[in-house]
């Protein structure tokens, strides 16, 4: 489209009411305050509040992103699961450091979170993995995350075989599959305005514990 630019300048941003952040107010540990948000996001009904977008690097230090889901956080970190195979898994293992951002649209908020990646062991990857649904399983079963594909007739062929070895072996679990953690360095919380006069907190990991301070927007 010739007018797609000023198409694009023209779309709103941050309408409606949006939730108030005194970054005074706010607790010493920031998985502490990026659970108060999550819920929040939760209790607003947020579209996919868990989706986060995962940032890594291959050892040339070029970047990739995608979008998953966040399977826990508590005070080790934020959680996620990729299959070692995958570009995830194998810059993962090249560069173990990845950033997380989340977005709640409705409500103007945005978490960046950064640090270092640790693999869980593989007790608790196997528990992640049997606890995905059945046609998750069987997808990740296959390991072939991003290869080329000849056609959707093979895909599920093939996924339809993986479901058909779970289905014999439901405690079936591929070695591949990996819990990882980030261990925040820096954890940031930015909370949008309709005047533009946006609110962003940071966290600084300070050995056991964390250094906040105010940024501008």
């Amino acid at each position: 489209m010739a007018d797609l630019r000023q198409l694009l300048r023209g779309l709103p941003v941050f309408g409606g009411a949006l939730p108030a952040f005194d970054p005074v107010a706010t607790p010493d540990d920031p998985v502490e305050l990026f659970t108060a948000w999550l819920l929040g996001a939760i209790r607003s009904q947020v579209p996919e509040p868990h989706a986060m977008t995962l940032a890594t690097a291959d050892a040339d230090g070029n970047p990739s992103a995608r979008t998953l889901i966040l399977k826990d956080v508590d005070a080790a970190g934020w959680r996620f699961a990729a299959h070692d195979d995958s570009v995830k898994g194998r810059e993962l293992t090249a560069r173990p450091y990845a950033a997380l951002t989340f977005y709640w649209q409705p409500l103007a908020r945005q978490v960046r979170v950064r640090g270092p990646v640790v693999r869980e062991d593989a007790e608790r990857s196997a528990a992640d993995f049997l606890a995905r649904g059945a046609g998750a399983r069987a997808e990740a079963l296959l390991g072939r995350q991003s290869q080329p594909l000849a056609s959707l007739a093979e895909r599920d062929a093939a996924v339809a075989d993986a479901a058909a070895r779970l289905a014999r072996d439901p405690g079936l679990v591929p070695a591949e599959w990996t819990l990882h953690t980030v261990r925040a360095e820096s954890v940031e919380f930015w909370q949008g305005a309709e005047d533009r006069n946006h609110t962003r907190l940071a966290y600084r990991r300070d050995g056991a514990g964390w250094t906040k301070e105010l940024r501008w927007p």
